[in-house]
């Protein structure tokens, strides 16, 4: 183990004199580095900023900054990306005017002065964030060491998106940003309001291969902060009864899984065959959202987004207490504020399941929508270009 911890102190120490060297060379001012989720994904606010800077066929060289291990995506989609940490990333990465991301880079690496970053996050929190948080249970780190590291990427940041005024204020404090905070809302849900049509459906429907004579389910639960084998290896203990969904439910509805991108070691949905589908790598969320007549969740951030389709949401918190009180605390009630049942037992989910599309829940739909989702008016992503990219040319 001390080997290793060496070896990586080495090869971080030649690597950050390689970028800085390669960030002394001439800069190149219509570059633009895209990542979303530490390279992970073809997902997010990234990626809708991507596709309107191609579609607008700017003369910007986009490029895609991807994990060895998902390239696949990247490939089929004829995507140009570089590999995530190898040497021409660093050097490419050093020598690019704009840097776009919706999760932290690297905090052993240092902006150049040349480079505009756009940070666009990923979430409108209802769990605390950073300065915020009360404890911090992720592993190979502390609450001090964790809010040190999270501020000292912040001061590399540039831009940073906020999807509505709840959010700008939060991001303010728990982030420590003090720069340009672009209240236009979130790109990515530009495409839930231009994109929600019967033939968008149809098509991802199909793409996927699933029945095109049920109801949707998507189920798409966070991650928890003390589920894990060390750091970066987080786990998942699944807690609704597939196999009595599946005999309650199986006639009319198939459910989509969606496991976050922390996530390293999944549950076996191979006995559901037909009836869980497990699209946790290969489709962009938004996508999902479209096709989903109904959404379960817990405390993740999708249902401020999933909001915008005025659908029925669920939320199975079999853990409540412990997740809010003890493992990471909310910005305001859930029970109150949740614009949907809440439920802490399969059975009460396949209930809830059940009475969803005759629940008449229109007025708190509607003052959630007011209060966190005013801003998706499908314009969302012209205006960061016109605040980023038009300002740095």
């Amino acid at each position: 183990m001390l080997k290793q911890m060496k070896r990586l102190k080495i090869v971080r120490r030649l690597t950050r004199l390689f970028f800085q060297a390669s960030a002394s060379l001439p800069v190149k001012k219509k570059q633009v580095m895209f990542e979303s989720y530490s390279g992970k994904q073809y997902s997010c606010n990234p990626r809708a900023i991507y596709e309107y800077l191609k579609v607008e066929k700017t003369d910007y060289q986009l490029i895609w900054s991807v994990n060895k291990d998902f390239v696949k995506e990247f490939e089929e989609r004829n995507i140009p990306y570089i590999k995530r940490l190898s040497l021409r990333w660093f050097f490419e990465l050093a020598r690019s005017r704009y840097w776009v991301t919706n999760s932290r880079m690297p905090n052993w690496i240092s902006k150049p002065s040349h480079t505009i970053y756009l940070q666009t996050w990923h979430g409108t929190p209802l769990k605390k964030l950073a300065a915020d948080m009360d404890d911090v249970r992720m592993p190979g780190t502390n609450r001090d060491r964790y809010i040190k590291n999270f501020h000292k990427e912040v001061e590399n940041w540039d831009y940073l998106i906020s999807p509505n005024p709840y959010s700008t204020k939060i991001f303010k404090r728990a982030f420590q940003f003090h720069k340009d905070m672009l209240e236009t809302g979130y790109p990515r849900n530009d495409q839930l309001v231009n994109g929600n049509t019967e033939q968008t459906i149809m098509r991802i429907k199909k793409e996927l291969k699933i029945p095109l004579d049920k109801k949707v389910i998507l189920y798409a639960p966070t991650w928890r902060d003390h589920h894990n084998a060390g750091p970066g290896s987080y786990h998942f203990d699944l807690k609704l009864d597939l196999k009595r969904c599946q005999e309650q439910l199986g006639d009319d509805y198939i459910i989509l899984m969606r496991l976050h991108s922390f996530i390293t070691k999944a549950p076996d949905f191979s006995e559901y065959k037909g009836f869980v589908y497990d699209v946790t790598k290969n489709q962009d969320i938004n996508e999902l959202y479209l096709i989903s007549d109904l959404l379960i969740t817990d405390y993740s951030s999708v249902f401020f987004d999933f909001a915008i389709l005025k659908r029925p949401i669920i939320f199975f918190t079999y853990d409540l207490e412990e997740y809010r009180d003890d493992i990471r605390g909310f910005y305001f009630s859930l029970e109150e504020h949740a614009p949907g049942s809440i439920v802490k037992t399969t059975d009460e989910c396949i209930q809830a399941i059940e009475r969803s599309s005759t629940e008449n829940n229109q007025l708190k739909y509607e003052a959630f929508f007011n209060k966190f989702c005013l801003f998706d008016d499908g314009k969302a992503t012209s205006r960061v270009v016109q605040n980023v990219f038009k300002a740095g040319e």
